[in-house]
């Protein structure tokens, strides 16, 4: 077999081992499935390539395949490229609130990518300077979820010390937009300063959706993630710009 088809073979069985182990964290999503189907992709252009059957296609389709793909890698770049301009994302001291974004909750507790999140926002709550600042946490009740994200990023805070009156529960949301729509309609004023809490993967599109809506002196808090399973979020990120951008959210 020639190079380009043993890295096909490769890198085909690599993502669908990667895939297993994205499902094996029980994330709540089935984006895993991703995974699957680029490694049969992968492993289906080795197999054709390895026979020839590229070559039996007209040089015309070759050529838009070819555009095709390059167009998907730019888009690919150019999008990620803004996601990781957000992991270093900090917000001033002394703002009016902290929208801590949700993510899976489970019996026991918070998910990582969840708990995460909750520390950054606690250890900002926790700073003398920010002592006026209010923490609404959002998120509702997904399919696998034992209660409402809210409910237990609330109980979670509360656990680590963050007084219950300093927090406000939205409990409804089902995505990133929800979260912002309704935690705004929890503010004393739509121009109150705010920090978007969120893993650093999702950083550039949850603040660019709060400006959208008009939270205009927003700031965001980068809070960190797992190092292994970033290939799968920032995959995942570039999926959601993309339909946030074609749905005019951003």
């Amino acid at each position: 077999m020639s190079l380009p088809v043993i890295l096909l073979f490769i890198i085909g069985a690599l993502c669908i081992l990667y895939g297993v182990m994205v499902f094996m964290i029980r994330s709540g999503t089935t984006f895993f499935v991703v995974w699957f189907a680029l490694g049969a992709l992968f492993l289906l252009l080795g197999f054709l390539l390895r026979n020839h059957f590229l070559a039996r296609v007209p040089r015309v389709l070759r050529t838009l395949l070819l555009i095709a793909v390059c167009a998907g890698v730019i888009m690919l770049a150019v999008c990620e490229s803004f996601v990781v301009q957000g992991f270093s994302k900090q917000a001033p001291a002394g703002l009016d609130y902290l929208i801590v974004l949700g993510a899976q909750v489970r019996e026991d507790g918070p998910s990582a990518v969840l708990k995460y999140r909750l520390d950054a926002a606690a250890d900002y709550l926790r700073r003398p300077e920010n002592e006026g600042t209010i923490c609404i946490v959002t998120g509702g009740k997904g399919a696998a979820e034992p209660f409402p994200e809210g409910q237990g990023m609330r109980d979670y805070l509360v656990r680590v010390g963050i007084p219950a009156a300093r927090i406000v529960v939205e409990d409804r949301a089902l995505n990133t937009v929800q979260n912002i729509a309704n935690s705004k309609a929890l503010m004393a004023s739509p121009n109150a300063s705010v920090a978007i809490v969120t893993s650093n993967f999702h950083v550039t599109r949850g603040l660019a959706l709060a400006r959208k809506q008009g939270l205009t002196e927003a700031y965001a808090i980068a809070a960190p993630s797992t190092p292994l399973f970033l290939p799968n979020n920032m995959l995942r990120e570039f999926f959601g710009l993309s339909k946030d951008f074609l749905l005019g959210n951003l």
